[in-house]
């Protein structure tokens, strides 16, 4: 246990204290922080999930076909109750409730996944195997819902909003990315109670108002600026953008040649390890600076998030996997636990404040389930043991 804490665990907890602190220190800017996001979520993490996934063969996936059910299921249906529950316990809003469900149903394997399990079970394919799983689940599964869940309740709130009262506001038309004629302006009215474009809000806010983005109108203003046709079907696009995704498309792309028995050359392998070993110093470094950036508070909501995230979701997927007949191979149930016991994803937090949905709740629940990380990492690398030994 001492050697996993001084080995793996307190590693971890100083390069994210050391982005902390460059990040409240101002030692990297907005745009390298964003940079280096980038290179995480871009190009090491899905070089580091592509090279892992592809060393895995049919047979492995056949033969762990019950882990890969659980992964994906218990991952997907965890984020729904996480949904679900937020609603009910504490009368959030669907688009609330959906950012809520990115953050505590989700965790951040991306930027943890391989910093935390690689030390503790080694860089194996059994490891990259729950680590591919988990993170194709989280990127390509739950983000498009949480997406699409934002904008069923954004037009719920504008069919239920006044169209008559609301403020006469002037805001700035969008051009196509390569239109040189003079910005121009109309003066619109923003009803009551309605999420806005980007535009409504940057002149709201000079009144003193910050409102809520509205998902679709925001992304198709995006398009219009880069020049791009509008499209209707708001769901599919936003599950289309997500798959599309480095991050996404790499691990899915390598599952498909898992699946059609094509082999990568071994000679590829030390092209893709080069940048994969980036990934987990730099994705740590990334998140402390990620933390540095936003205020956080303490309250039942946040704390209930925290339980959520690093007790109950590990807590219920090892049930399941004890019921579904895996305890003969309780290394595997330990690395699916812990999987799914890091702390919060965050892409929820990024999706958060681009929307300003959720923003505080959000902030307050990564910040505190990150720090006691560290405490609930170890408890279940002693309980687990314990577990393994009576089933």
């Amino acid at each position: 246990m001492e050697k996993i804490l001084i080995d793996d665990i307190v590693p971890i907890l100083v390069i994210m204290i050391l982005g902390y602190l460059c990040g409240k220190f101002s030692f990297f800017d907005d745009d390298q922080r964003q940079g280096l996001n980038k290179l995480v979520l871009n190009i090491a993490l899905p070089a580091a999930l592509f090279i892992s996934i592809v060393s895995a063969t049919r047979e492995m996936f056949a033969k762990d076909i019950v882990l890969t059910l659980i992964a994906f299921f218990g991952v997907t249906g965890l984020f729904l109750l996480s949904y679900f529950l937020d609603r009910i316990m504490f009368h959030r809003t669907k688009q609330e409730a959906a950012i809520c469900a990115m953050i505590a149903g989700s965790p951040t394997i991306g930027f943890l996944g391989f910093a935390v399990l690689d030390p503790i079970y080694g860089n194996d394919a059994n490891t990259n195997l729950v680590i591919g799983i988990v993170s194709i689940v989280v990127n390509a599964v739950t983000i498009p819902i949480g997406l699409a869940l934002i904008n069923k309740g954004q037009a719920e709130a504008r069919a239920k909003a006044s169209k008559t009262d609301g403020e006469k506001v002037k805001i700035k038309l969008p051009q196509k990315s390569d239109e040189v004629a003079p910005v121009k302006e109309k003066e619109v009215t923003v009803a009551d109670g309605i999420p806005v474009t980007d535009a409504e809000a940057k002149a709201l806010r000079e009144k003193g108002i910050i409102r809520e983005i509205d998902l679709v109108r925001a992304e198709a203003h995006n398009r219009l600026g880069n020049g791009e046709k509008k499209t209707s079907n708001s769901t599919m696009s936003a599950i289309i953008n997500a798959i599309k995704k480095p991050v996404a498309a790499a691990p899915l792309l390598a599952f498909v040649l898992v699946l059609l028995g094509i082999k990568i050359p071994a000679s590829f392998a030390p092209s893709f390890d080069l940048i994969a070993k980036a990934n987990s110093g730099v994705a740590v470094l990334a998140a402390g600076l990620s933390l540095s950036t936003v205020k956080f508070s303490i309250d039942k909501e946040s704390l209930w998030n925290t339980f959520y995230r690093l007790l109950l979701t590990p807590a219920i997927i090892v049930l399941v996997a004890y019921l579904c007949g895996m305890g003969s191979d309780p290394a595997k149930i330990s690395m699916l636990c812990l999987a799914n016991a890091l702390p919060p994803a965050f892409s929820g937090i990024i999706i958060s404040s681009r929307y300003n949905i959720y923003v505080r709740e959000g902030a307050s629940s990564v910040a505190i389930s990150t720090v006691a990380f560290a405490a609930t990492c170890i408890f279940w690398i002693w309980l687990l043991p314990i577990l393994a030994a009576h089933f």
